[in-house]
């Protein structure tokens, strides 16, 4: 059950405004949702919720508790959803992050309650997922996490959607192929000259400055 902070009936929306909505931007999407919108709340509840939940269950390791962290995620969005600042990246990465950040906070919970326990490799499950492999790694080590952000804006959108999976979502490149049914040899590619593309950004703003 979505929650989007109203109680009781609501006009249902003409098609032509569910339309302007299914066509509308994150960003057009969220400044909405500031203003309190549900509709516009839904429409990016169902159009990042299964990749979303596919992040969150890759760290926690059980869907049922993963679908309640997507849940906690999404009324965070609702709720502090004026804190989203679009020049700072687009929502994706801010979603996800949002996202990977109540999943480790579950694993948090379970590793100081040890009757909580669901197996003896829980802590080692913890240390992978706070510790992104592969490209999430790589792409920490290329630039700092508030800059990543920005940075990320300038990305063209295939090479931002891999790296974005990658970073935000803690996935390794076999995992992001799965969820975006993308070859691995495309995802190598467009997971390489992003981060390239990132270190050059960041080379430039240090010229910059």
């Amino acid at each position: 059950q979505r929650s989007n902070g109203q109680s009781g009936s609501r006009v249902v929306p003409k098609s032509s405004d569910m339309d302007h909505l299914t066509n509308a931007s994150d960003e057009q999407l969220m400044a909405r949702v500031t203003a309190r919108d549900a509709d516009a709340f839904e429409h990016l509840y169902d159009r990042y919720a299964p990749v979303t939940l596919g992040i969150i269950v890759r760290i926690v390791q059980d869907r049922t508790e993963g679908e309640e962290v997507l849940q906690e995620s999404f009324w965070r969005v609702w709720n502090q959803a004026e804190t989203f600042d679009p020049a700072k990246g687009p929502f994706r990465a801010w979603l996800f992050s949002i996202a990977r950040r109540q999943a480790l906070d579950l694993l948090r919970r379970r590793n100081v309650r040890p009757q909580a326990a669901r197996d003896e490799n829980e802590e080692r499950q913890f240390e992978q997922a706070a510790a992104p492999d592969n490209v999430g790694e790589a792409a920490e080590q290329a630039i700092a996490a508030e800059q990543m952000r920005g940075a990320m804006t300038h990305l063209p959108q295939e090479q931002l959607q891999v790296l974005e999976l990658a970073y935000f979502g803690g996935l390794t490149r076999q995992e992001i192929a799965r969820t975006t049914g993308l070859p691995l040899g495309t995802v190598h590619t467009r997971a390489r000259l992003g981060l390239q593309h990132l270190r050059s950004l960041l080379g430039a703003g240090k010229n910059d400055e």
